[in-house]
Order: C-alpha cells, then sequence, then structure tokens
C-alpha cells in the first residue's frame, strides 16, 4: 500500500480519519496524501468574477494555513505526508487524484463538518464512496488501537459480488489481514434452505476463486436482520473491520437481495471499509 488519501474538512472526525491512516502509513510505508476541497458559497458565487477572484484566493490562502496546525500532530512524526487543497469542489475529483496519484485506500471520517461556515465544506463521505474506484475505509470514531488483521467481508454470494470479493481478497492479503466471509440469512435477506445456501457459496467460490478451498472460512448466521447479522458476528469474534460491496449509483451497499444499506456504516463501532461493485 503505496499512497493513502485523507480527505479532511479540519473537523474532529477527519482528525480521527488521519490518525487511523497515519497508524497505517507507518505499518505499511506509505505516503499520505492529505486532500481539502474548498468550495465557495452561493453568495461569494454570485459576485463579480474580480471579487470572486479575490475571495477566491482569500479561502485558499486560509486553508493552507490551516493546514500547518492541522497536520502539526506527534502522530504524523517519521510519515510522508503531501497536502493538497483543491479549489473547488467535485466530488468525483478525490476519485480524480486517487488516479493520478496511484493511491490504494481512501480514508475518512464520517461525521465530517464545516470549518467555516458554508465556505469550508465538510467531507460527503457517501458521495465519496460513490465515486471511488478504490477501497473506502470509514472511520468514525478516535482510533484506539486501531489494527487490521480480523476483517468481516459480508456478501450475498450473488455474481455481481464476485468483483468487490476479489478487490477486497486482493488489498487484505496486502494488508496481511484474516478475510472471514460472512453470510447473513434472515427474514429481510430472502430467507433460503441449507441446501440453497450452499449450493450458492460454492457456486460463487468457484466462478471467484476457481475452487472451493475459501470454503471453511464461510461462516452463516441466522438473525432479525442482514444488517443485525454482519454487527452481531463482528462483534463476536473481535473483528477490527467490516467490509462491505457498495453500488456506485447508491452510495453504501444495497446489493443484498433483502436490503443493507448505509445502516452498516451509521450503526456500526467499528470502521467499515467499501468496495465497488
Amino acid at each position: 500500500m503505496k499512497k493513502i488519501i485523507v480527505p479532511i474538512d479540519f473537523s474532529e472526525h477527519s482528525e480521527f480519519a488521519l490518525e487511523a491512516a497515519s497508524s497505517l502509513a507507518k505499518k505499511y510505508n506509505s505516503e499520505l496524501i492529505v486532500l481539502h476541497m474548498l468550495e465557495l458559497s452561493n453568495a461569494i458565487i454570485s459576485k463579480a468574477s474580480d471579487v470572486l477572484d479575490d475571495e477566491a484566493v482569500f479561502y485558499l490562502k486560509l486553508a493552507e494555513r490551516k493546514f500547518e496546525t492541522f497536520l502539526d500532530k506527534p502522530y504524523l512524526e517519521g510519515v510522508e505526508v503531501t497536502p493538497i487543497v483543491k479549489h473547488f469542489k467535485v466530488w468525483s475529483e478525490i476519485n480524480d487524484v486517487a488516479k493520478e496519484h496511484d493511491v490504494n485506500l481512501i480514508v475518512m471520517g464520517s461525521h465530517g463538518v464545516s470549518g467555516i461556515k458554508e465556505v469550508l465544506v465538510g467531507s460527503n463521505t457517501e458521495k465519496v464512496v460513490r465515486h471511488s474506484d478504490i477501497p473506502v475505509l470509514v472511520i468514525k470514531h478516535h482510533p484506539i488501537l486501531f489494527d487490521f488483521e480480523n476483517v468481516v467481508f459480508a456478501s450475498d454470494f450473488s455474481e455481481e459480488a464476485v468483483a468487490p470479493y476479489l478487490k477486497a481478497k486482493t488489498t487484505f492479503d496486502k494488508l496481511g489481514a484474516k478475510m472471514n466471509l460472512v453470510y447473513v440469512n434472515s427474514p429481510d435477506g430472502n430467507f433460503k434452505s441449507s441446501s440453497e445456501i450452499d449450493k450458492l457459496i460454492s457456486s460463487f467460490l468457484k466462478q471467484a476463486d476457481g475452487h472451493l478451498e475459501n470454503l471453511n472460512n464461510v461462516n452463516i448466521v441466522s438473525d432479525y436482520s442482514v444488517e443485525k447479522g454482519i454487527l452481531n458476528f463482528a462483534n463476536v469474534i473481535g473483528a477490527d473491520v467490516i467490509a462491505v460491496a457498495t453500488h456506485g449509483r447508491k452510495g453504501l451497499a444495497h446489493f443484498f437481495e433483502g436490503s443493507i444499506s448505509e445502516d452498516i456504516a451509521n450503526h456500526s463501532t467499528l470502521p467499515v471499509m467499501t468496495f465497488k461493485i
């Protein structure tokens, strides 16, 4: 993992993401690209062009100065950090920056808020997830004892879940993490019989891996909902991260037949990593 992007808005939650990213950077000798998206308010945009230019420069310089304080953190010592400020905010632009710099991962806080009201707008996690072609790690709390050893990858084992599964497998292999596969059988997830589930999972692994060697790593759990099943399973095995697949057009995962949504990211106290379908 050579490079990691951290979109920030100078809030507490973006600092959580920065600290988590720095932990990964030290472990895997990665460079951190700290990115702030500067957006002008509608009031400023409606002004004459010469005034717009002056105010745009002012807020750009202000953001650059805030970087100096924000990046003055003990946990960043020894980490290569590249700060970037983008003048106008286009969510797909984060994905463009990632491609330009050959970035492997985006790490961001889930509840960023505006540093300066209506001018410095906080990172919108869902929109970043929608546009990102690379994995996005969502951090919700202070990353105490942050690690990447034990990961839950939730899947419905459908054909369209093959691509994100392979992306997740490659990513966690590089991170040296154990990936625990989980299928939740629940009333809201189109309940299946044991034989139907076995057939579904076997077919999936043959298509994805070309063999069934990973069959023993699949955990089938029953719960009242897919979301509860995933969260409860992650808690039982002491997972460090929950990984889910995402649809670009829909944001956080909706690929389960029953429907798993933003609830996983909203209700999980663990970091959540998304992989685009």
